[in-house]
């Protein structure tokens, strides 16, 4: 079925409408972030759940409360007194997938060290003047959050190495995006959501090929840039309202 570009867009339009909604949290790793009020405990709540977001949505988010439980359900307070008998108590096996112990530890040391630094996780995200994307951003952000060479920086991707940083970029789409849907945060207000990208999983990737919106076979960074330039046209202030309807087409399989 070929589709005219505004046809494409009076449907994502119809269909963000629809998936930008409470219900949307349910089954969905931002659930975790939202047991919080407190600025930094979503901060790394939805870090920590977006850093492990690949694979069955249950089992991240199952995966993602066990690591909140080993912070004793206070994620900042945590970060900031934890010792070094705190963190032997962690048990030595994977915590989802690939993503172990070490990992898990690796970036509670690095959170602490980020918090005494900044207030906010925004303040090493920053967009600087001339930047049009997060690329940048991201990079400055590995610079500051990798410390020494570890197998956790593996988990923390770079858009200069052409990796599409989906769970990143979800990440910010949380922090950034402020609507009245009750969905992301909006939490971060110096950060304007205009530079945000659509997060390129399989689900987005796929419609946004089947709507021919996205030519680029690899699932990469210059396929983001590429989706960036039709989004942003259609809706230059907030280009990533459209992860609710790509994503949703995906998963309900409305748009084979």
């Amino acid at each position: 079925m070929k589709l005219k570009e505004k046809d494409i867009f009076d449907l994502l339009n119809e269909k963000a409408e629809l998936y930008n909604a409470p219900e949307f949290i349910t089954d969905d790793p931002i659930q975790i972030p939202h047991r919080f009020s407190l600025k930094q405990d979503i901060e790394i709540a939805g870090f920590l759940s977006a850093s492990i977001a690949w694979g069955n949505r249950k089992s991240i988010i199952n995966d993602a409360n066990k690591m909140i439980e080993l912070m004793g359900n206070s994620p900042y307070d945590f970060i900031m007194n934890f010792t070094d008998s705190d963190l032997n108590r962690i048990p030595q096996k994977a915590i989802h997938r690939t993503f172990n112990h070490e990992d898990f530890i690796f970036f509670l040391k690095n959170f602490r060290r980020i918090y005494t630094q900044f207030e906010s996780l925004e303040d090493v995200f920053l967009i600087h003047d001339n930047e049009i994307n997060f690329s940048h951003s991201i990079e400055r952000f590995r610079n500051h959050f990798i410390s020494e060479k570890h197998r956790g920086q593996k988990h923390v991707s770079s858009p200069y190495k052409n990796s599409a940083s989906k769970r990143l970029i979800m990440y910010l789409r949380w922090m950034v995006r402020k609507d009245k849907k009750g969905v992301d945060f909006g939490i971060w207000e110096k950060i304007d959501p205009r530079f945000l990208s659509v997060p390129l999983d399989v689900h987005t990737a796929n419609i946004s090929r089947k709507l021919g919106i996205l030519t680029r076979k690899q699932n990469d960074w210059k396929a983001v840039e590429e989706l960036d330039l039709i989004l942003r046209k259609y809706n230059p202030v907030d280009p990533a309202i459209y992860d609710f309807a790509l994503f949703g087409l995906g998963v309900s399989k409305e748009f084979e």
